[in-house]
Parts: C-alpha cells; structure tokens; sequence
C-alpha cells in the first residue's frame, strides 16, 4: 500500500503530521484540544483524531480526563536515550574546556521549567564543583539555567518563572521576574550569562547558549569563586563561544545521530 508523501519532499506525510503534534505539544508544555491542534496545524479534525488515536495507542500521548491531550509516558525513554547520546558526543569538547581553564565544565537542557545536567567533566582541582549528570536545577538562579532561558521568549520565561515561584538558597538570585528578564536581556548583548553564587555561595559560573540545538542547550564553566574571576571573563567566555559553535555545527550537520 502507497503511504502519502509530502508534494516535493521525501517525507511521508503521516509520520509527519504525527511528529508535528508531538512538537507543538511539546512548546505549548500543557493540554490541548483536538480542536485547538487542528488549528495550529491546520488539518481537518478527522485527521487530527485519527492521529491522535494512533498516538494514544502507542503511549506517545495521553488524554485527560477533561479529554484534552498531553505528552505521554512513552516518550519518556526517547527522551532519556537522547539524553544521554548527546551528553556522551558532547563531553570530548566539555573535556577540552576543562584542558584550557582547569575548571568544571557542563552542558544542560531545559526539560520543562527546569535546567537538566545532560554531561560534565570535573576540575581536576580538589577543590572543585561537582553537579551530577540528570540533577535538575531551577533555572533563574543558576548560569545554565539563565543561559537557557535567554535562548527564550519572554512570555515563555515568564510562564516558566510564574511555575518555579523562584525561590532563593542564597541571598544573592534575583527573584523578581521583571528584573531577571532585563538581566537576561543584558545577557544576550553580551553573549554570555553569569552566576554569582546565586545557588551556591562562593560560587561563580559563566555560560552561554548552544545555537542550532533540537532543544534549548546551554555549556558553562564554574568553579570556586576564588579562581573563577571576574577577570576570567576575557579567557573564559571567547572558549565556552567557540566550543558552542562547534557544538552547533555538529547539531546541523546532525554529527549527533
């Protein structure tokens, strides 16, 4: 039996209508309608509850009680395999970072309204900072995190903020919303965000976007704040930059499938 294909392109229509649900389910992170996703993708409803059924079937959806739709259960374990392959392809360059500033280096993703450890390589100093790969962090007090929301609208950032409630370990994050966005801002004209000891005192990290990923990604070197300096802007920042756009390179050139 011919399956459908997209007029011009090599796709089959089907499997891309199905992935087109699970994206725009996925920006909208809450539950949908039948009717409101036939209106972003613009299909009969028929077809949209055709899909739907198939996705439901399969577990990559689920619907409610209130017979609205959400992400299901399923894509769970796609995501965590995901996870952990572009955590292993990227730590050759997290190592390369360690190499030239001697601190620790990560890479996250933001899964929700938080910032996700997907690798890290350690300082080799004993005195070093350590975050386990999968901890979640929020994203308004730490430098991955507000590298990630930078990468954001500020609708978006907003909404996330309003479901963290922004709470505070120490005294130094800014916990109004208004005030980080314009924070933020001043970190894209800059190219960088910074933490400073705002989830940990004594504590500083510098870190930037990751261009071109499936999915908001960020890279960051912290370190005691002793030897992570203001003055380690000029040294450190130029590297986390240059080790983004090979990272992004890789993601368009798709080095990580």
């Amino acid at each position: 039996m011919n399956m459908p294909i997209t007029q011009g392109t090599s796709e089959v229509q089907s499997v891309g209508r199905a992935v087109d649900i699970l994206e725009i389910m996925a920006t909208t992170g809450g539950l949908m309608s039948v009717t409101e996703l036939a209106r972003k993708i613009e299909l009969p409803i028929p077809t949209i509850h055709r899909l739907i059924r198939t996705l439901v079937g399969r577990g990559y959806i689920r619907q409610s009680p209130s017979r609205h739709y959400a992400l299901g259960p399923r894509l769970i374990r796609i995501g965590e395999s995901a996870t952990q392959l572009i955590g292993a392809s990227a730590r050759p360059h997290l190592e390369e970072l360690v190499a030239c500033t001697g601190e620790t280096a990560n890479m996250a993703i933001l899964d929700g309204t938080m910032a996700v450890y997907v690798a890290q390589v350690p300082s080799p100093h004993s005195m070093r900072i350590f975050t386990e790969v999968g901890g979640r962090v929020f994203p308004h007090c730490t430098g991955v995190g507000k590298a990630l929301l930078l990468q954001l609208p500020d609708a978006t950032i907003r909404t996330i903020l309003s479901r963290t409630t922004m709470p505070s370990y120490t005294e130094n994050p800014v916990t109004d919303p208004e005030t980080l966005i314009a924070d933020l801002q001043r970190s894209r004209l800059r190219g960088y965000a910074l933490d400073e000891g705002e989830q940990e005192l004594g504590v500083r990290c510098f870190s930037v976007p990751v261009p071109g990923a499936p999915t908001p990604t960020a890279i960051s070197i912290s370190g005691p704040a002793a030897r992570v300096t203001p003055e380690s802007t000029d040294k450190v920042v130029p590297l986390l930059q240059r080790v983004a756009s090979m990272l992004s390179a890789e993601f368009e050139s798709e080095a990580f499938l």
